[in-house]
């Protein structure tokens, strides 16, 4: 299933992850793709405010993986894959799948074989108004329907 959305700014794209949030629970897995300033890390941290994270949900562009606690007790792994090169790369962070939700930013091509069900969230800025056109995607049997909550 595929919803397609457009966010007209940084508060709307936080709202988008708390809304994203509740759907989500452990072993799940979201890859996140679009360029540099798309609101990756944004999407981020209102899902992380919405599970309860603990810490500043900020871009781990330099320490790769951050993982944050969360009031859910299911921890929330937010990964930046921008300076991994494979798949194989990606896999020595040695990353718990299964008991974490984990979100990966520029994961697109890297994740293959990981998980039999992920979302993929592709974004993308206008360069008009510098809205942002967000394309959800469901991946394998979890997400053949992705919950209406996205849409609004």
């Amino acid at each position: 299933m595929t919803t397609r959305l457009s966010i007209p700014d940084a508060e709307a794209m936080e709202a988008l992850g708390a809304r994203l949030a509740v759907l989500l629970s452990a072993g799940d897995l979201v890859v996140l793709d679009g360029p540099l300033g798309a609101g990756k890390t944004t999407l981020t941290r209102g899902l992380g405010a919405a599970l309860g994270a603990r810490g500043a949900v900020t871009s781990p562009t330099f320490v790769l993986a951050r993982e944050h606690p969360t009031a859910a007790g299911v921890p929330l792994v937010h990964v930046d894959a921008y300076r991994l090169a494979t798949a194989r790369e990606l896999d020595d962070l040695d990353l718990d799948y299964d008991g974490a939700i984990v979100v990966v930013e520029w994961g697109a091509g890297k994740l293959d074989g990981v998980a039999e069900s992920w979302i993929d969230v592709t974004i993308a800025r206008d360069a008009v108004d510098d809205s942002r056109d967000v394309v959800i995607t469901g991946n394998g049997p979890r997400w053949q329907r992705l919950d209406a909550t996205l849409g609004g």
